[in-house]
């Protein structure tokens, strides 16, 4: 089994719905985004896939979310924007955009609203 790791960043402004603290005011994060992907066999440039690859395709998805209201976006129109939302919102458009690749399955994404706190979504 191989595992590779692509990071990215992105800047948004967000507010939790439902929740009494700091978080409920409108506040902005850096985010940091690390995506895993993993797959059993390598192509015939004896890669799994190519990083440049998956960077576009990770960089497709942030600039999406990229300085703006995230409560604005029709994702999260429904739902809180929380770094765990997040998280799944981007595995799922990964795993929709890397379709074109059969031997390439999501493994996780991880968003880190600081250094310090981040969440991570997966599927078994």
């Amino acid at each position: 089994m191989y595992r590779l790791k692509v990071t990215d960043h992105f800047s948004s402004a967000h507010y939790l719905k439902n929740y009494q603290g700091a978080c409920e005011k409108l506040h902005g994060h850096n985010w940091k985004v690390e995506l895993v992907v993993e797959g059993e066999s390598l192509n015939e440039t004896e890669i799994l896939i190519d990083f440049k690859e998956l960077k576009k395709i990770l960089k497709e998805i942030l600039e999406e979310l990229d300085h703006r209201l995230l409560n604005e976006h029709p994702h999260f129109q429904n739902k809180n924007p929380s770094s765990e939302n997040i998280s799944k919102f981007i595995f799922e458009r990964v795993r929709d955009k890397i379709r074109a690749f059969p031997e390439v399955k999501v493994k996780e994404v991880t968003v880190f609203e600081t250094e310090k706190a981040s969440a991570t979504y997966f599927e078994d």
